[in-house]
């Protein structure tokens, strides 16, 4: 069973923003691509920089530090120098907040 873990409202974050936060001690940045909601750690892998003020293309989010490309549904690394990829987690919409399952990687 999943534990999720709220966020916060639902109606701060609108369709193509990414917005972090903070939950549980750690850096979650939340995503809405087409009305989806994708979660996943707000630190790139490559040098640590926080991914939530990078910039969207469709599911993915550029680091505005270097220059990587990431997926956010995936996590998948789509553009280099980052070699590793980023942790997403299982996230959803409910009572009109955001909530995020921190205890598992994957939606």
């Amino acid at each position: 069973m999943r534990e999720y873990v709220e966020l916060g409202p639902a109606e701060e974050l609108g369709n193509g923003e990414v917005r972090g936060y903070q939950a549980q001690g750690t850096d979650v940045a939340v995503a809405r691509v087409d009305g989806e909601l994708l979660a996943f750690v707000d630190v790139c892998t490559h040098r640590h920089c926080t991914l939530s003020p990078g910039e969207v293309d469709g599911d993915t989010i550029e680091c505005e530090c270097h220059g990587s490309v990431f997926s956010m549904r995936t996590g998948e690394v789509v553009n280099p120098p980052a070699t590793e990829p980023i942790s997403t987690y299982p996230v959803r919409e409910h009572e009109g907040r955001i909530e995020v399952d921190l205890s598992g990687e994957g939606s």
